[in-house]
């Protein structure tokens, strides 16, 4: 019968050439060692592009915020009001938005992966080692989501048929390096990291995609460990349509792109501005006479300074750390506010003053709790409606500040030890 079947088959039913084509493409991109090497090609390529092809656009952004601020702090007399324009507002947004182009060439690459449909075929690659910490490679997607956001990528988790699977994606999803933590890292591997050569591979580049890999790798694990734990539960298996393969509209590209820089300018009004007055209001006031040490900053600082001096952290990373609980590129704002780097060529500016009073170990402790960093406070709440319960994003703050503590604590221990 089976003979008949096929012959019938064979008979009856013309594959087009398109179907011959994306099972071709199959055999190399599914395959289970090509296909996990071209994986982890187009990842690598994907994180030297965001240092190697930014460099230009960024430049642009630094001269034009720099140029801004020269004019309007020109046409201010000297006192708070210019302090507020120049030093707050300029300086604190100026910060972040020139990040855009390396958050911009980051979703280039994911959009067109997701166009093409590759994006579907990797999520088939990381099953099978999803499948040994207790998850489908349906929870790739929510996960991959969490790239740009966490928000998104915990409601996307609502696909996930599995209650228990569903709640893990949820608690590990901030793990996946949101961009919002991206102008953390380019600020300190571009102050502290070489630009030396490995092979044919940024030095920069290298270490940003160890940072990644990081939260992946640890986000794994936490899942392991909850799935033998409170989300204990059978492995469901992956069911999901392979699209064909396509060349991704440049319409469809442009837009997604023109979404996401929407999206950042948004969050840069809505969110990085009035924080930034405020940073530059708490460290101004009360005695106005620019000592961050004596203003309200210095103060929480300092509250909080005791709990963080073991793992390396001094006053003004202490400080950057509570506006972030906001969004955490903020705290590349607050860092430009407190140690007044606001000019021409901020970024230069910045990390030459963190090069000036941060050691290698400091600064790498500083890396590492970006990796597990708790959570910004609309994850929580997104966390919050999405599980109906506020026992699971206090849950979710504790263990990422345990975890970020302690990679901290490690990190800085062990680089002091190693003389870095």
């Amino acid at each position: 019968l089976q003979k008949q079947a096929r012959a019938i088959s064979a008979a009856t039913v013309k594959i087009s050439s398109r179907h011959n084509r994306t099972e071709r493409l199959d055999n190399i991109f599914l395959h289970p060692v090509w296909g996990v090497i071209i994986l982890a090609v187009i990842l690598t390529v994907m994180f030297q592009a965001v240092y190697a092809w930014s460099g230009p656009a960024m430049d642009m952004i630094e001269a034009g915020t720099g140029a801004v601020g020269h004019f309007v702090g020109s046409l201010l007399p000297d006192g708070l009001l210019k302090s507020l324009i120049v030093d707050g507002v300029i300086a604190g947004v100026g910060a972040v938005i020139v990040f855009l182009p390396q958050i911009l060439i980051l979703f280039a690459f994911i959009i067109a992966l997701e166009a093409s449909g590759y994006m579907a075929r990797a999520a088939f690659l990381v099953d099978t080692l999803m499948a040994k910490v207790g998850l489908s490679g349906r929870a790739f997607i929510p996960l991959l989501s969490s790239f740009a956001c966490a928000i998104p990528g915990i409601m996307a988790a609502r696909t996930i048929e599995s209650e228990k699977d569903r709640l893990t994606t949820i608690m590990i999803a901030p793990l996946m390096t949101c961009s919002a933590r991206l102008p953390v890292y380019v600020i300190i591997i571009g102050a502290f990291i070489p630009k030396a050569k490995i092979g044919v591979f940024n030095q920069q580049g290298l270490v940003m995609l160890a940072l990644y890999c990081a939260g992946i790798v640890f986000a794994l694990l936490a899942a392991l460990v909850l799935k033998k734990t409170v989300t204990k539960g059978n492995v469901p298996p992956l069911l999901l349509e392979l699209p064909s393969y396509k060349r991704p509209s440049m319409k469809d590209f442009g837009l997604g792109l023109w979404q996401r820089a929407r999206i950042f300018m948004t969050r840069a009004g809505r969110i990085i501005l009035p924080a930034s007055i405020v940073v530059w209001f708490l460290s101004t006031f009360p005695n106005n006479d620019g000592k961050i040490h004596d203003s309200f900053a210095g103060m929480l600082g300092r509250f909080i300074e005791p709990i963080l001096a073991p793992i390396g952290f001094n006053l003004e990373m202490s400080i950057s750390l509570i506006p972030a609980m906001a969004a955490r590129e903020i705290a590349v704002s607050t860092l430009a506010i407190v140690y007044n780097a606001g000019s021409a060529d901020e970024t230069q500016a910045l990390g030459a003053a963190l090069v000036s009073d941060w050691t290698m170990p400091m600064a790498l402790a500083f890396l590492a709790w970006f990796v597990f960093a708790p959570q910004c406070i609309s994850t929580l709440a997104i966390t919050r409606k999405e599980t109906n319960s506020w026992k699971w994003p206090m849950f979710m703050f504790s263990y990422l500040f345990i975890l970020a503590y302690i990679a901290a604590g490690l990190t800085f221990w062990l680089a002091t030890w190693a003389g870095l």
